[in-house]
């Protein structure tokens, strides 16, 4: 299997350019010259190509709606059949999501102007995942989408040719006893970055959408910490732990109301499974798994009126 490198490649700066998608992937920016997506599930995705493969596509230079593989004829460019999140392509830009892994950006001459080139292909620099989703596309049929935005330059620094060894290398850390300074230090073996032990601060600026945290708070108060689904209360020194779980996200593209009846009181473990779409929930509160397993009935409180509207988009959004 081709070694896998996330970040620039060695002597093509951000506007090298190709005559084709073969010769990109002869350099290594990409790991074919047909499907749109380089990459490999548990491995991630290092490269994409933006060239109006599917017709959902949509291009706004710093940021992009790219369209996952899949369920589409490559004559005509238009859906034919649903997407699936396991394809292995889709898969590698979820894991690379979940793990913080930057993209490389391939534009093609059928992209969206004025962010296409003329002609060729061009190497357009550093991205990351910040969300995905599965909706209806154009066609009719659920595809997803993959929300990118373009590295800042602080997040693009450390992804430079230098600390870039192939993603199947295993990154263990073996300890290693330094007994002039008494101090356990760390070798990385097999060329696994060694990483920093004093990391520099950067200050940036960011947009968030506002909470209610009362909203939240009372949700969690109403079901004294204990999770909704297994039950779980955990008891901390300072009290109880628990998390407010928005069902319909807030913010784009999910646009949720930041209500009581859009909240669940969950552990974080189960947040994180509800968030990610590795749980789900009926009409009825059944909870399911992503392999359809009921998990039993949601506990829900009498005075807790949950919006089903919410609960079906949650469920539609991640294509159950």
């Amino acid at each position: 299997m081709p070694g896998y490198f996330f970040g620039e490649v060695a002597g093509y700066p951000v506007g090298a350019e190709f005559a084709d998608r073969k010769e990109a992937m002869l350099a290594g920016l990409h790991d074919n010259w047909v499907p749109g997506i380089s990459g490999r599930p548990n491995i991630g995705a290092d490269c994409i190509a933006v060239n109006r493969g599917y017709v959902d596509d949509e291009d706004h230079g710093d940021w992009l709606l790219y369209t996952g593989a899949g369920g589409n004829d490559p004559s005509t460019k238009r859906q034919i059949s649903d997407q699936d999140i396991q394809h292995r392509h889709n898969a590698a830009l979820v894991y690379s999501e979940e793990n913080g892994l930057p993209v490389r950006v391939l534009r093609g001459p059928r992209g969206e102007k004025p962010f296409a080139p003329k002609i060729g292909y061009r190497y357009d620099g550093l991205y990351k995942v910040i969300r995905h989703w599965s909706e209806t596309g154009r066609d009719g049929f659920r595809i997803w989408r993959f929300h990118l935005v373009r590295l800042a330059p602080d997040e693009a620094r450390p992804w430079t040719p230098d600390d870039q060894t192939p993603a199947a290398v295993p990154a263990w850390r073996t300890p290693r006893f330094d007994f002039a300074d008494t101090e356990i230090a760390y070798e990385p073996p097999n060329g696994a970055p060694a990483g920093n032990a004093e990391p520099e601060r950067a200050t940036g600026i960011v947009q968030r959408i506002v909470r209610s945290s009362k909203v939240s708070q009372h949700v969690k108060e109403l079901y004294n910490h204990t999770c909704q689904i297994c039950g779980i209360k955990l008891d901390l020194p300072v009290g109880s732990y628990s998390e407010g779980a928005h069902i319909r996200g807030l913010g784009a593209p999910h646009d949720g109301p930041d209500t009581v009846g859009n909240v669940l009181c969950l552990c974080p473990n189960h947040h994180v499974l509800f968030d990610k779409g590795g749980i789900f929930l009926s009409d009825e509160l059944v909870v399911y798994d992503h392999t359809g397993n009921s998990r039993g009935r949601l506990e829900v409180h009498a005075s807790h009126a949950i919006n089903i509207e919410c609960v079906r988009h949650h469920r539609t959004h991640h294509g159950y």
